[in-house]
């Protein structure tokens, strides 16, 4: 009897490689996917505006970046002596109404950047439910504000979708070299009910396949379907049973290699990899004679692969 089903994956036709720029933007499996590229030595810019969960705060943000919008002073608040806004997460925070914005300015630049020379923009949706403040609109955070100055409401399909295909068309006009890799976060908001969820998520996945089928340099990667068919098993989640494991996290991060990476991208990924694993080694006498030779030949790695990726820290650690 076969216990696991798996299903092919066809390839994505907009491969990355080391020569790619990269933007990750969204919910927390933009920062699992974003966070190993990045440490895999890829030019990666990961959530520059912290996790963000909802298609219509990412369409504002990028659209922002687009156009260089400073920060709204109408969406700022006052918490614990720090200053935070709706528009963005709790990451991204100051110790006052002009840090904040310098803040915010320093990142919407960043991220214009990696829309302006990059290759891939990936963005990760997590929920079509989303809170508005009356006063403001629609926000990315509630900030641990109380929950009754907000209106939660779920976004339809149409709205999330003409908002999407105006700031894509803004991308398209303005960067016509950047692919969008869409998908659609694992992670469950059960917070919203059971069924509320998979509503949720089910709204998201129509949205990502209209998209697909409507700008020719958008494509999908099935992130969500693979935890929901293939690692169908709460072994699969945290003690919280709602994120990912991370065994269930690297079987996904392979199938995205096969999918996103040539083979020459690859076989670079793996050689990497294992030096990543012998920067983290500790060893039981750090004095022996036997580790110093391993740390010559891994700094003859090192220094070997530096031209091509930025070891420069790790070469001056192991140095030191």
């Amino acid at each position: 009897m076969q216990w696991f089903l798996d299903f092919p994956i066809s390839p994505l036709p907009n491969k990355i490689s080391y020569q790619s720029k990269i933007l990750s933007m969204g919910s927390c499996f933009a920062d699992v996917i974003g966070g190993k590229m990045q440490n895999l030595k890829f030019d990666t810019l990961v959530n520059p505006f912290g996790t963000i969960f909802h298609p219509l705060i990412l369409g504002d943000l990028l659209d922002h970046a687009i156009f260089q919008d400073e920060l709204d002073q109408e969406g700022i608040l006052e918490r614990d002596g720090l200053f935070f806004h709706y528009g963005v997460h709790s990451d991204l925070k100051g110790k006052s109404k002009e840090d904040l914005s310098q803040k915010y300015s320093s990142q919407i630049q960043q991220t214009k950047e990696y829309l302006e020379k990059g290759s891939h923009l990936i963005l990760t949706f997590g929920t079509s439910w989303i809170y508005e403040l009356p006063e403001y609109g629609r926000v990315a955070n509630c900030h641990k504000q109380a929950q009754k100055l907000f209106d939660k409401r779920l976004a339809s399909l149409q709205e999330m979708q003409n908002h999407l295909t105006h700031v894509f068309g803004n991308i398209s006009r303005a960067f016509p070299q950047l692919k969008i890799i869409l998908t659609v976060s694992p992670v469950r908001h059960i917070k919203d009910g059971i069924s509320e969820n998979q509503l949720s998520k089910s709204l998201l996945r129509v949205l990502c396949g209209n998209l697909e089928k409507q700008f020719d340099f958008v494509s999908y990667f099935p992130a969500y379907e693979i935890m929901m068919d293939e690692l169908r098993d709460y072994r699969f989640y945290k003690s919280d049973l709602i994120h990912p494991t991370q065994e269930a996290e690297n079987y996904i991060w392979k199938k995205w290699k096969k999918a996103i990476f040539d083979a020459e991208t690859e076989q670079k990924v793996s050689e990497i990899a294992k030096i990543q694993l012998e920067l983290a080694h500790r060893p039981l006498n750090p004095e022996s004679d036997s580790h110093r030779k391993f740390q010559q030949n891994l700094l003859a790695k090192l220094e070997r692969l530096d031209g091509e990726f930025d070891f420069s820290k790790e070469i001056e650690s192991l140095k030191d």
